[in-house]
């Protein structure tokens, strides 16, 4: 549990504005982050005050279900300053289901779709960030679903999710609705994580992914993205066309965007382990500079992974260190050069 810095709840002038802000019709990440930092330093002194707690569990799934999952990912945040957090792409499939309040993306993942609230929602593989709003309150669980959870889990391929944020009853059915309710009625992470293993148990099936297929997802994310497609192609002996072909209709993105989202990933695990002093591989504790990150991840340099960033994350790294304050993780953060 961590306590940090925290504000009274938002009078209704403020919530008011805080939603047109955060709500804003068509608007970019990087603009609704622009516009919400500056009205957040106009508020000034009102988000000051106090302390705020963050608490959560962490657990592995049932042995039966880990090929289909990571880790259960369980938070609870009370007395934050208003805000909105970056919703990362990843090369797992994601998985919220709230206990309280439901959660609200103002900026969808999918280009074609509008923002919403959802009580539980999964989402696809993309190459564009989403947008979470919050108002200093979020309780819930996350799971990051892998390729073959989607087949096993929900029955699909994860090409049929896209990049769309859809409700959890679209893909578990009933157990959707079921699986909130019972997990609302503990205040026990352990008994909320072993709901979880129960529900989705229920839940699998057997599935498979083709053989090349699953070699050639594991080539290109296991390496941080480093191996070429052309590379991967000849090894698993498919021309680099029938591989893109194949590869899109399995996971719903191209060989090249699932290596620039693995290169992505682990500039984004080194950037949080280096800004927080956790050092756990060897690559975080060699690096220390934005050059180094890059270098370090697989970029040419330093501004080949900005432009990835501001892509990927809407904002270059060293803008989201600036900003982003979501408090799942509050410790100190050293200063990360530039140069």
């Amino acid at each position: 549990m961590t306590a940090t810095a925290v504000v009274e709840p938002m009078d209704d002038g403020a919530a008011r504005e805080f939603d047109r802000i955060v709500f804003r019709p068509n608007a970019s990440v990087g603009e609704l982050v622009s516009e919400l930092s500056a009205w957040q330093r106009a508020e000034g002194e009102s988000f000051a005050d106090g302390l705020g707690v963050s608490e959560g569990a962490r657990a592995a799934p049932d042995p039966r279900l880990r090929p289909y999952l990571g880790d259960y990912v369980g938070y609870r945040l009370r007395g934050f300053a208003p805000g909105v957090h970056i919703g990362m792409p990843s090369t797992a499939l994601t998985v919220i289901v709230t206990i309280d309040e439901p959660i609200e993306l103002p900026v969808s993942c999918h280009p074609a779709q509008s923002g919403g609230r959802w009580d539980a929602l999964a989402s696809g593989l993309t190459v564009r960030p989403c947008l979470i709003g919050h108002h200093g309150y979020q309780h819930g669980v996350q799971l990051a679903v892998t390729p073959l959870g989607a087949r096993a889990l929900f029955g699909v391929p994860t090409a049929d999710l896209g990049s769309w944020l859809v409700d959890l009853t679209d893909v578990l059915g009933s157990s959707a609705a079921r699986l909130r309710e019972r997990m609302a009625a503990t205040d026990d992470w352990s008994r909320r994580f072993a709901i979880l293993d129960q529900v989705l148990l229920e839940q699998a099936r057997e599935a498979t992914i083709e053989p090349e297929l699953r070699r050639a997802w594991q080539l290109l994310t296991r390496s941080a993205g480093q191996v070429r497609v052309g590379a991967v192609a000849e090894e698993i002996g498919w021309s680099r066309r029938y591989l893109g072909s194949r590869f899109a209709a399995e996971f719903g993105i191209t060989p090249k965007d699932a290596a620039r989202l693995a290169r992505f990933e682990y500039s984004h695990r080194l950037l949080r382990a280096v800004a927080n002093g956790v050092v756990s591989d060897v690559a975080a504790a060699a690096v220390r500079t934005l050059a180094e990150v890059a270098a370090a991840s697989g970029y040419y340099d330093q501004a080949h992974m900005a432009r990835e960033w501001r892509e990927l994350a809407g904002l270059p790294p060293s803008r989201w260190l600036e900003y982003e304050v979501f408090p799942f993780v509050q410790d100190p953060v050293p200063e990360l050069l530039e140069g």
